[in-house]
């Protein structure tokens, strides 16, 4: 397991339609703040403000193919114009367990990435893929 301090930061939240949101820096862009979105953004955060991962190389929420089905990764980011690290976000109390890793290689199948991460802001690993096989690392690859 990965422990992943997060750094401080000034989200802008803001109550509106009788919801909160929070401004996602990188969509530009006010998003709903739900419990998941949280551990996104922050975990955004400690990739722009430890990792020094640059901005612009990060996607979040985008839609891929999986055959017929539709589906949404939370974030990717890139490489030398490759995808290179895909992170799933989960909310706090959903624990991190074969499935959530199950649906993460899954959206692989179509993105073919070496890194992927998982985490629920408390629990997060992470692995490496190379040559069909894939191993547990024991941090973030750096940039």
């Amino acid at each position: 397991m990965i422990q992943i301090p997060f750094p401080p930061f000034p989200f802008k939240i803001k109550e509106a339609e009788g919801k909160e949101w929070i401004f996602d820096e990188i969509r530009k862009q006010w998003v709903r703040l739900s419990p998941e979105e949280w551990v996104r953004q922050n975990i955004l955060q400690y990739f722009l403000q430890i990792m020094n991962y640059p901005s612009s190389l990060i996607a979040i929420e985008k839609e891929i193919k999986l055959g017929e089905l539709k589906k949404r990764f939370d974030i990717l980011v890139y490489k030398n114009a490759t995808p290179w690290l895909m992170v799933e976000c989960k909310e706090m109390n959903v624990p991190i367990n074969e499935s959530v890793l199950k649906q993460v290689l899954n959206y692989n199948i179509s993105l073919e990435v070496p890194y992927i991460l998982i985490t629920n802001g408390n629990h997060s690993f992470a692995y490496e893929l190379s040559n069909g096989k894939m191993q547990q690392i024991l941090s973030i690859p750096n940039y």
